[in-house]
């Protein structure tokens, strides 16, 4: 763990609230102001006071926030059919029979963020030096959540999950879809591409797949500019919809390939709730959509 993390997991030990207020001011410079639990206004402000008076203790939060006990929740939301084949779940890498998975595959802990092994040729890995990478995130992963307070975590067993891999036409990284929903309604949709590049482009559009202006790609795209739309989007705001029903806030990330939705995970805090890509003016326009009165375990 390196020092700023060291020194966060410490804040979060003496204070979870001082914490955020310390991180949020490093932000100053976009924010314009300092971080109240009182008044909060914009989005990311209202993420940062919904992790310790919402998320903090909430079951059914910590459930959706597990990228393995999720499933369970997408199958009771009637929408079983956009997950992904599951190979098997593991407590520690030690017990994955690799001999037993096929040629290409996804590894990932349930806890974890951004730390997803891809495999997409099972004879050149090296399996003892996997299983020390993947017993590093698990350690990660288990103070990862003092980082930023992301308090839904803190609750989570680790479990290792191994998955299929997602084949696209073109061989790339399937495009991601992160669907921004208000009080179980998606307002619009953000496009993840190029991640296999190391410089991923992100564009939100609306619901008729029009360029909308919200960050700081979209604000620089030409006039003409429109992100490729797929086959069979509109499934994505009717899935996201459906899932996000119970949450005041919540992104739906989905996967769309050939006409066919394949569930990601239901993210309750983006970024860590310090998203600075976003314009400004957005995060204001977005904290008003989540209206913090309604906001209830």
């Amino acid at each position: 763990m390196d020092i700023k993390k060291f020194f966060c997991c410490s804040l979060y030990n003496i204070s979870p609230k001082l914490l955020l207020r310390v991180r949020f001011l490093s932000y100053y410079k976009y924010y314009r102001k300092l971080l109240s639990f009182k008044n909060p206004i914009t989005l990311d402000e209202k993420i940062q006071w919904m992790k310790v008076n919402y998320y903090n203790d909430n079951p059914l939060i910590s459930q959706c926030a597990d990228k393995y006990a999720v499933r369970e929740y997408v199958k009771k939301m009637d929408c079983e059919e956009i997950l992904i084949d599951l190979y098997g779940v593991y407590d520690n890498a030690k017990e994955i029979p690799w001999g037993d998975l096929p040629e290409k595959f996804v590894i990932k802990w349930n806890c974890g963020c951004g730390q997803n092994l891809i495999v997409k040729d099972k004879s050149n890995l090296n399996i003892e030096d996997t299983i020390k990478k993947l017993d590093k995130w698990k350690k990660d992963a288990r103070v990862m959540y003092k980082y930023g307070a992301e308090m839904q975590y803190k609750p989570i067993i680790p479990k290792l999950i191994v998955e299929k891999f997602i084949e696209t036409q073109d061989g790339l990284a399937p495009v991601d879809y992160k669907l921004y929903c208000f009080h179980g309604e998606p307002y619009c949709l953000l496009t993840c591409t190029g991640r296999e590049s190391g410089k991923p482009k992100f564009y939100f559009v609306d619901k008729d797949w029009r360029l909308m202006r919200l960050n700081k790609a979209g604000k620089d795209a030409p006039d003409y500019f429109v992100p490729t739309k797929p086959e069979g989007y509109e499934q994505l705001f009717d899935y996201a919809r459906k899932l996000s029903k119970p949450f005041p806030f919540v992104r739906a990330d989905f996967y769309l390939e050939q006409g066919k939705v394949i569930f990601g995970e239901l993210t309750f805090t983006p970024c860590n709730g310090f998203d600075y890509n976003r314009l400004y003016s957005t995060n204001e326009m977005f904290g008003k959509m989540l209206n913090l009165e309604r906001v209830t375990k």
